[in-house]
Order: C-alpha cells, then structure tokens, then sequence
C-alpha cells in the first residue's frame, strides 16, 4: 500500500490543522491505519489510529480530546483532526498501515507501510 501525508504546516498555539492521509494499492487489505510523530531527538510514538472496516478508534491518551482521527472508505483517506495545538505537538507527523489483525494498535513496527511525513510546527 502506498501512502500520501499531507495538510501539515506552521500554525501558532491555539490553532487546528487537519492531516490526511491518501491510501493506494491493495486497499482491500488494510486492517489499521495510524498516525504517529516524531520530534527532533526523540522517537517515534504513537498518536492515534482506526479500524479500516468497523471504524474503531484508539488514542494515546495524551492526545485524546485535542485529536480526532477519522476513514473515508470511499476515498481511501484516513484524516487526523487536531486541535488546540501546543508547541511540544510540533513534529513530522506520519501516517502508516497494518494489514494484520489482532496486534497492539500502538507499537510502530508492526506497521507495514509509512507515508513519506508531513511536518507540524506550532508557534508559541
């Protein structure tokens, strides 16, 4: 599956971004996608991710309330809403898609395909 990140850029404190993330290939046998981020120094973690067929949602819990992730089937696209941005949100922000079942949603390298990044700054 490949996948497109878009929808990042420079947004001051306060503000709201939406991410998307264009999927393309075997669609049909995605089972998760996800958004992870990365900042400068530090690893990637976990933001949020959803079920590609009950649509089912999982958060980290420092995000849940601020974030929103959501799926259009219909365009292939996985979106993440964000609002009330921090500084320490600032980071490439990726999208990524797990085609086996049953897996802890959270832990990266069971993903099998990663968009390309799309960078979050939020000005303080």
């Amino acid at each position: 599956v490949q996948l497109q990140a878009s929808g990042g850029g420079l947004v001051q404190a306060g503000g709201s971004l939406r991410l998307s993330c264009a999927a393309s290939g075997r669609t049909f046998s995605i089972y998760v996608m996800a958004w992870f981020r990365q900042s400068p120094g530090k690893e990637r973690e976990f933001v949020a991710a959803i079920s590609w067929s009950g649509g089912t949602t999982y958060y980290d819990e420092s995000m849940k309330g601020r974030f929103t992730i959501s799926r259009d089937n219909a365009k292939n696209s996985v979106y993440l809403q964000m609002n009330s941005l921090k500084p320490e949100d600032t980071a490439v922000y990726y999208c990524a898609a797990r085609m086996s079942p049953s897996l802890p949603v959270g832990v990266l390298n069971y993903y099998d395909d990663w968009g390309q990044g799309t960078q979050v700054t939020v000005s303080s």
